[in-house]
Order: structure tokens, then C-alpha cells, then sequence
């Protein structure tokens, strides 16, 4: 049996490898936040939903196959809740029989513990099918559909009284019953178990041995060993083995079979109540979800209604302020403006949204449509190196060297303040070689920068693949948090900055000399 609640036609594998980038997505794009959310405290949980987010989907039909299973467990998060209670509960009872057998190697010991664990196994089976028997109708995707139609076909009553039949037959409480036959040298060959006779009550058996008796002979030859007959008791045990030997192997892989699929259930059900403990925290904030619309490769789309960071949502308690855009057509997005106006925050929450897309999630958005990308990388300023092994611009150097190495033709790039620790022309030089030669290969840049020599740069050429937007700030200086289209300017308002930490100037000589700092600090470079 197989769940395929993550795939339409084959098993997830969390020990798939990651994408190189991965740890930078998880550092820039403050994906633990989202993770931790996701696993809830539970180790298993978090092992899962990392490479569930981090290993995206490449087809728009994957996507959607993923987001209908979503919306089923978002409808009925109890019973899923239960479906996944249910695997844990099989895996652990099972752990506790593996515990104390896995030392006894012969076939009684294997059929003992088989034997043990199908009981387990079916136990949990039976009320897995009563469950699926009752809210079948309820669930919509195909995925859960077919899950629950094999359940409920393959495990029906009749079927699960004939297994705990046979179950009860292997616990051997009258007798052991076998045949063979001689082969050469006389040695038994072809040892097959048996089905025991009928087991008569004590009135049918006290008749048979009276009639016996009367007719005066025995149905049967009875040998028996002596208590202190070593050899005689090995050599039984010997022969009760290769009796047991084909039933305890057949056994063995019925458990393993039904182990397997407990386990391959248990995981990609935890993918989806990683996503539910997400999904509930983001409701009880207040914060609004949707299913993105995801779009094949090929032409740029991205399209965007109230996008919110889930990391900073997670983290605080007010709500957010929420940011459109109109990006169809578009490879290049230059993001300028104000200090502290949110530019920042925007660029991870596109991120975060193209990977959540990519792994059939739901977005923290009243809408979202993009196409697939091949890869997100990002590119963020970093801290400087606390080892002094290298200077900021070369470890940027070195480190956009290994995303341009990674990426492919409809990529994404997400640039935070690139090249901007060496001075603005330098830096913008830098930073326009690098975009202008990733967007000849098709990929999709998205930069946030202070540089206005390079994006003015950028501005002017007139290219209808890019869009340039400026994070909003009102005429008093106040901040909306609201990314808005606008070309960009020559000052990111740093006296603005200013203000709020040493308060209004009062033109003395101090506050002009900081005015004049940050005129110069804020002018293009020579």
C-alpha cells in the first residue's frame, strides 16, 4: 500500500539531498522562524517540513495536486490530526516489540515477533479503515481519495476477521502440525506447516478415546524425549525451524510491508500538520492565506495582492501591512528608498512566497501568481568577518561567484544590498555587470539597493524588463511599510534617522556638522 499524499506517483524522501543554496535561503530569508512554527517543538516534524519546503515541486500540476491535499487537511484538521495520531501510534507499538526481539534470530523467535507486530499493524489498520469508511465523502482531493478508497477496499471486514484467524492459528496453542516427506539418506525433506485439526471440546475428545480403545488401535505413533536429552531437544527445535521457517518469512515480510507504509504515512502526513500548525498560527494572528496560482517556466509572471513576511508575522504581535505588485513581464526589480521602509522585509516575503508556491503551500498574501523558477538563491549583506580571513567585498565576491555557478535559466535572484561595502561607483559598476549578465541568461533579479548610481543607472536605459519600485515615505518622514512603483532617488532620507535618535535639529553648530554628514553620506559617489 502507498499513502502518495505528496506526490501523485511516488513517495517523498526527506533524505533527498538539498539544493546547495539551501543553508543561505534558511539564514536570508529567516526560514527557522518558519520552520520552528511548523514542527511545533517536535523533532520529527521540523526533520520533515525543512526539505518539504526547501525541495520545491517543477510542475504546476504537482502544485496543485499538493495544495488540494492542503485544503483538505485545512478543512478537516482534526481527522488528519488523527490519521497521523494513528501512524505514530502503529511505529511506536511496533518499536517496543522490535526492542526486546531484534537479539533471537530463529524462525520461531522471527515468527514470534511478526506475529506480534501484524497484530499491532492490524489493530491500528482496522480502525485507520472505520475512519476512512466514515469521512471519505468528506474529503475532495484525489490524493485522500485514493487513500481512503484503498482502505476501506482492501480492509474490510471480512478480510481483517480472516487475518486475525490465521494470527490466532500461529500462536500454536495446542499444537504444532507439519508434514515431509524422506529424501535421500532418509533425511526429512520439504517441510510444510499445517493448518491445525480441529480443536474438539474435552466431551468429543473423552468419545474418541473410548472409541479407539473399543476398536483397539491408535490413530497415531507418539514419540517422546526424555527431560534430560539435550541432543533430542535441539533436534526437535531444528525440526520445528524449517517447519516455521517459510511461514515465519513470509510473515516477516508482510510486517515489513505494512511497516513501510506506516512510516511512508506517517512522514507525509507530517509535511501537512507542519503546514496546519503554520496555517493555525497565521489564523489566530488574524492573518489572511491563499493558494498561489503557479505558472509554468518560461515567461516572467508575478503578480501579488497584500504580500506579507511569515517570519516577521510570527515574531510580532501587530499586524502587518501588506504590499502589492504588478510584475508580468518583468525580469529586473530594483527596490530603492527610504531607510527602514520595508524594503527589506518585502524582498523575503517575495522569497519566502516562490518557495511556498513551489512546495504547494499557501501564501501569506490575499492573492499570489508567479511562474516556477528552476532555483531562489539570494544574495544579502553580511556582517564583517569576524576571522579577518577576507574583506567584505571579497567575501561578496566570492560568494555571488557561487550563486552565478548555481544558477540556471529562470532562476531567481534576490540581491539585499549587494556590493554596497566598497564605495557607490565601484559597487555600481560591480552590480550592474553582474545583473546585466544575469538577465541575459533569463534570470529573474530582484535587487534592493541605497546605490543610486545603479539604479538610476538601470533607470535610464529604458528597458521594458524592468520595473522599479521605492518604498513609500510620507512628507513628515513617517514610514507606510507600503512598496509603491516610483524611480528612484538621490537620498534614502538618513536624516530622517537623525531625528528620531538625537530629535530635531536646533541649529546649533553640532546639528549642522551631522547635516552635512549626512549630505555627503547620501550624494552620489565622484
Amino acid at each position: 500500500m502507498k499513502a502518495y499524499l505528496m506526490f501523485p506517483d511516488r513517495d517523498f524522501d526527506p533524505k533527498k539531498p538539498l539544493p546547495p543554496q539551501a543553508p543561505l535561503l534558511v539564514k536570508d530569508l529567516e526560514l527557522e522562524v518558519l520552520f520552528a512554527a511548523m514542527a511545533a517543538g517536535d523533532p520529527f516534524l521540523l526533520d520533515i517540513v525543512s526539505p518539504g519546503v526547501l525541495i520545491g515541486l517543477d510542475t504546476p500540476e504537482g502544485i496543485r495536486y499538493r495544495q488540494d491535499v492542503m485544503r483538505d487537511c485545512i478543512e478537516h484538521g482534526r481527522i488528519v490530526r488523527e490519521l497521523y495520531a494513528l501512524a505514530v501510534e502503529a511505529l511506536e507499538r511496533e518499536r517496543k516489540v522490535w526492542g526486546w526481539s531484534t537479539i533471537r534470530t530463529s524462525p520461531e523467535a522471527s515468527l514470534h515477533r511478526s506475529r506480534e507486530v501484524l497484530e499491532v499493524f492490524f489493530d491500528v489498520l482496522g480502525r485507520l479503515r472505520r475512519l476512512a469508511e466514515s469521512h471519505a465523502a468528506s474529503f475532495r482531493s484525489a490524493a485522500f481519495s485514493r487513500l481512503f478508497k484503498l482502505l476501506v477496499a482492501e480492509l474490510n471486514e471480512d478480510y481483517l476477521a480472516e487475518v486475525a484467524d490465521h494470527l490466532e492459528l500461529l500462536h500454536f496453542q495446542d499444537q504444532l502440525v507439519m508434514s515431509a516427506r524422506l529424501g535421500e539418506s532418509n533425511e526429512g525433506v520439504y517441510y510444510v506447516l499445517r493448518r491445525p485439526p480441529y480443536r474438539r471440546s474435552w466431551w468429543e475428545r473423552l468419545r474418541n478415546r473410548h472409541t479407539r480403545k473399543a476398536r483397539g488401535r491408535s490413530p497415531s505413533y507418539t514419540l517422546e524425549i526424555h527431560p534430560r536429552d539435550e541432543q533430542g531437544f535441539r533436534a526437535l527445535s531444528d525440526l520445528r525451524g524449517q517447519g516455521l521457517d517459510r511461514v515465519a518469512n513470509a510473515l516477516a515480510q508482510s510486517a515489513d510491508h505494512l511497516l513501510a507504509f506506516f512510516r511512508m504515512l506517517r512522514t507525509e502526513l507530517a509535511f501537512f500538520i507542519g503546514a496546519l500548525n503554520l496555517h493555525d498560527r497565521l489564523v489566530a494572528k488574524g492573518e489572511r492565506t491563499c493558494f498561489p496560482e503557479a505558472l509554468p517556466f518560461g515567461a516572467s509572471r508575478l503578480t501579488i495582492r497584500s504580500l506579507r513576511d511569515i517570519a516577521l508575522s510570527l515574531n510580532v504581535a501587530d499586524a502587518l501591512v501588506g504590499n502589492d505588485l504588478e510584475g508580468d513581464e518583468k525580469l529586473l526589480i530594483v527596490i530603492t528608498g527610504a531607510n527602514r521602509g520595508g524594503k527589506s522585509t518585502f524582498l523575503r516575503s517575495l522569497g519566502q512566497a516562490q518557495l511556498m508556491t513551489q512546495c504547494g503551500l499557501f501564501v501569506c498574501a490575499e492573492s499570489f501568481r508567479a511562474n516556477l523558477c528552476r532555483g531562489v538563491l539570494t544574495h544579502f549583506k553580511r556582517e564583517e568577518d569576524a576571522t579577518m580571513t577576507s574583506g567584505k567585498l571579497d567575501e561578496e565576491l566570492h560568494r555571488m561567484s557561487a550563486l552565478v555557478d548555481q544558477a540556471e535559466r529562470d532562476s531567481m535572484l534576490l540581491c539585499n544590498e549587494s556590493f554596497a561595502s566598497t564605495n557607490e561607483r565601484e559597487g555600481s559598476e560591480i552590480a550592474r555587470q553582474v545583473v546585466t549578465a544575469l538577465l541575459e541568461e533569463g534570470i529573474k533579479v530582484l535587487y534592493v539597493t541605497h546605490m543610486y548610481e545603479l539604479a538610476h543607472g538601470l533607470s535610464v536605459k529604458g528597458m521594458p524588463s524592468a520595473l522599479f519600485l521605492r518604498a513609500e515615505r510620507l512628507p513628515d518622514g513617517t514610514r507606510t511599510f507600503r512598496i509603491r512603483v516610483g524611480e528612484p532617488l538621490e537620498t534614502s532620507y538618513g536624516e530622517d534617522l537623525y531625528r528620531r535618535v538625537f530629535g530635531r535639529p536646533t541649529g546649533g553648530a553640532t546639528d549642522a556638522r551631522a547635516r552635512s554628514i549626512l549630505t555627503e553620506m547620501e550624494a552620489p559617489g565622484p
